[in-house]
């Protein structure tokens, strides 16, 4: 049975996504959820700051993607003046789906029905490989932040 037909069907949309991109990243399928940061950094090994948390936010009504470290959260009148948007909240789980087309929790930085502006906190990049979630609460992949870069065209802000 190939890999691929082990991986739930928004994680092989995920796959596809990185292959367009020439990124080759093993998405890694997990027993058990990895809905927050630190069960993500349980299950694969790493410290909580190498998550790439995929958050969603209404910034002036639209809906964005800020990829968070997992070491702290993002402040939304940070995030606001590093995006330049006079008002941010965190984006209601219908939104995030009709957005990403992903479940929270299992929000890839791709995959998404059309491209998402994405920001990327500036505290990813003191880690060598980072960890973001695969379209699935149980998939992840590893990713360093130039790859990460390069997949969300992200624009690089501080969020804390």
């Amino acid at each position: 049975m190939s890999d691929d037909v082990l991986l739930p069907e928004r994680s092989r949309l995920v796959r596809a996504h990185l292959a367009e991109a020439g990124i080759e990243a093993a998405i890694r399928v997990l027993p058990d959820s990895a809905r927050t940061a630190a069960e993500a950094a349980t299950a694969v090994g790493c410290d909580v700051a190498a998550i790439a948390n995929s958050l969603v936010f209404l910034a002036d009504g639209e809906p964005v993607l800020v990829m968070t470290s997992g070491g702290h959260r993002a402040d939304l009148t940070v995030l606001a003046a590093s995006i330049g948007a006079a008002e941010v909240s965190m984006a209601p789980a219908s939104v995030v789906r009709a957005a990403t087309g992903q479940a929270i929790g299992g929000v890839a930085p791709v995959g998404h029905p059309s491209p998402l502006r994405t920001y990327l906190d500036d505290a990813l990049q003191d880690h060598d490989t980072l960890w973001a979630a695969a379209g699935h609460p149980h998939t992840v992949m590893p990713l360093t932040f130039a790859q990460l870069q390069r997949l969300t065209d992200g624009t690089i802000i501080a969020v804390a």
